[in-house]
């Protein structure tokens, strides 16, 4: 295989920033566009010159019988994902998901087990570890640098109540999540990565602030090793955007603020700021998952292993909320 031949599924807003990471990649063929609403399809027609004769199609299930493809791109509303994943696959596709990878921990093991027996690989779109930063920060942890972790600590706000009402992702039946389910996933995986060890039990407060779903949502973790971890998701926040995380070790500590990266080596030492031109290259899933269907990595940046991982720590932090408990795992 010298190209991958990829179809998108869902045209929306994301599914276009997939588009135009893969439209940038000399080895990734754009074979088709399935969205039920050919404004959409027409809109993400406009992106590129050779996306005009790119055919699309109203279902995947007409997608699947028209043309041939070696690997999905699966960009819809949550709750689709699972029988949407379960078709590529079972044609032979190689899939990667948008997060927060399918509906539920019992959905995500038996997409991962459907996976195995068909030989395909399944990644998750969690961009957050091909970042440079959090790359760097990864790095950092494992070289022992920071010394043994003991507290980890992160921070998401995004005025996500008002931005999104009114459309699916408030909408429990399409979205089954609300603000945790969504942006937040990417900050609950990228804490299970950087810290590296099981979670042992989870404590949630959650608040939906008159809706559907949840909006805000304070967590603690506790880990093995004796980590502790407290985990903040901000969805009524006035503001665009902001991310913060914060790790301590027994030797250093790491914060990433927003973008930039901050670390004291050592105890007692000051926080100095991590030039640009010291952070890895970023790059994004759409690549990743291109080098991996050709071969040139064993294995993606987020397997789906990843997303079973965040669904069964979002669920936890839903039942704790629920029955106001600690829900051990």
């Amino acid at each position: 295989m010298v190209s991958v031949r990829v179809l998108l599924v869902g045209a929306g807003g994301m599914g276009r920033a997939h588009l135009r990471n893969l439209l940038a990649l000399r080895d990734a063929v754009i074979v088709g566009i399935v969205d039920p609403s050919s404004e959409a399809i027409a809109a993400t027609r406009q992106l590129s010159q050779e996306l005009q004769s790119t055919p699309g199609f109203a279902t995947l299930e007409s997608a699947l019988e028209t043309i041939e493809a070696d690997a999905a791109v699966i960009v819809t509303p949550h709750a689709q994902h699972f029988q949407q994943g379960q078709l590529c696959l079972q044609r032979g596709l190689h899939v990667l998901m948008e997060k927060p990878f399918v509906s539920g921990s019992s959905n995500a093991r038996a997409l991962i087990e459907l996976a195995q027996q068909v030989g395909r690989h399944l990644a998750v779109s969690y961009q957050r570890r091909l970042q440079g930063p959090y790359v760097y920060l990864k790095d950092l942890i494992e070289s022992g640098e920071l010394g043994e972790i003991r507290y980890a600590t992160a921070y998401q706000a995004q005025s996500w109540l008002e931005s999104q009402r009114g459309t699916w992702r408030q909408n429990r039946e399409l979205s089954c999540g609300g603000q945790l389910n969504d942006s937040g996933s990417h900050l609950v995986d990228v804490m299970l990565w950087l810290i590296g060890s099981k979670p042992k039990a989870v404590f949630g407060h959650i608040d939906n602030r008159g809706t559907e779903v949840d909006i805000d949502s304070a967590l603690t973790i506790r880990f093995e090793h004796d980590v502790i971890c407290t985990l903040n998701v901000v969805g009524s926040a006035s503001i665009g955007w902001w991310e913060d995380v914060a790790i301590h070790g027994t030797n250093g500590t790491a914060l990433y603020r927003n973008g930039e990266l901050w670390v004291a080596r050592g105890l007692h030492s000051e926080l100095r700021p991590v030039t640009v031109e010291e952070l890895p290259a970023t790059t994004n899933p759409d690549e990743n998952f291109v080098d991996l269907v050709l071969g040139r990595i064993d294995t993606p940046a987020a397997a789906a292993e990843s997303g079973y991982q965040v669904a069964r720590l979002t669920e936890a932090a839903w039942e704790s909320n629920a029955k106001r408990q600690w829900i051990a795992f």
